[in-house]
């Protein structure tokens, strides 16, 4: 029996709260403990956890085998680059870090240690996102809408960076095409940065695909629809729902011909094993370090998101 992955959690804001909730509930792993720059934040978590509170983030390193760093965007370079180069193995929040070039060198540094780094893109481990790629071959059209209202807890980045990268990591692993053109607008509502944004990404293979994203929004919507030749697939990430549409011809005679109706189309809900998805990404995680699995989201393919998310950010803010 291999002998259980000791896991720290860095950064116990609202995400991070989450996730030091179920790091403490593997089977494979022991939470080992937590840091945070607030001190009584951090202990008030670790009081509630039943866990350690470390007074640095080095400390904690030290004393884990693998880590998961929720701390703010800025840091998640300067965090993750301290693990690898301790050899320990890595779940960063997304995005993976600020800049294409210190993604990069995460990645880098992961393949010279040998170390698993893996992107906290906790929606490809939604129950229906997982069944996706095996109804959704060949998209023609892909439209996104992730609608929210304003959360003041995330003040470093965007709307982009914030939510819209769920879909540009989901349609970029869909599309099996590379792509041709990024068009991309967006505005400030109500924070520094972009709160709405609105994106068309075109594919070498015809594929397009509409991104649309808010975070002044009054309604909280996560819903993916899918056109293809011969079918239509509606996915709704919150219910972890799939809806497949499929085209019909036929049409029906009841009694002497005064009732008549055609059926267009048949609708078939699709079985989804509907499971806590950052739990998911966490056994996921273990199973990639103990050899188990190959990692889905891995970092050099976030390299290529990130890239996207950048492209976006300099068409809104009109320096590209």
């Amino acid at each position: 029996m291999k002998p259980q992955i000791r896991i720290g959690v860095i950064g116990t804001g609202h995400m991070g709260q989450y996730h030091v909730n179920v790091a403490k509930s593997l089977g494979a792993a022991q939470l080992v403990g937590i840091y945070d720059a607030n001190e009584d934040r951090a202990r008030s978590i670790a009081d509630k956890h039943q866990t350690k509170h470390f007074q640095s983030e080095e400390s904690l390193i030290d004393n884990c085998d693998a880590l998961i760093i929720s701390a703010p965007t800025f840091l998640h370079h300067k965090i993750a680059k301290l693990a690898l180069l301790k050899h320990k193995h890595v779940l960063v929040e997304k995005p993976i870090s600020q800049t294409v070039i210190e993604a990069q060198e995460l990645v880098s540094l992961a393949k010279q240690n040998g170390c698993i780094l893996q992107v906290g893109h906790v929606e490809r481990f939604n129950g229906a996102v997982l069944e996706l790629s095996k109804i959704a071959e060949h998209p023609i059209l892909i439209e996104s809408r992730r609608m929210a209202p304003y959360n003041s807890r995330i003040q470093d980045v965007g709307v982009v960076l914030d939510i819209m990268i769920h879909d540009i990591d989901i349609v970029l692993n869909l599309v099996r095409s590379p792509l041709k053109s990024i068009k991309a607008v967006g505005s400030k509502v109500i924070s520094e940065h972009e709160d709405v944004a609105s994106v068309v990404l075109s594919f070498e293979n015809g594929c397009l695909a509409s991104l649309n994203s808010s975070r002044a929004s009054q309604a909280k919507i996560r819903t993916l629809n899918i056109s293809q030749k011969d079918s239509y697939v509606f996915l709704d990430f919150t219910n972890q729902e799939i809806e497949l549409h499929r085209q019909a011809s036929s049409s029906t005679q009841l009694g002497t011909g005064e009732i008549r109706y055609k059926q267009e189309s048949v609708v078939e809900k699709i079985f989804v094993h509907k499971d806590n998805p950052l739990k998911q990404e966490h056994e996921h995680f273990v199973q990639c370090i103990n050899g188990e699995s190959e990692p889905m989201v891995r970092g050099d393919s976030d390299i290529k998101t990130l890239e996207v998310a950048h492209t976006i950010l300099k068409q809104i803010h009109g320096n590209g």
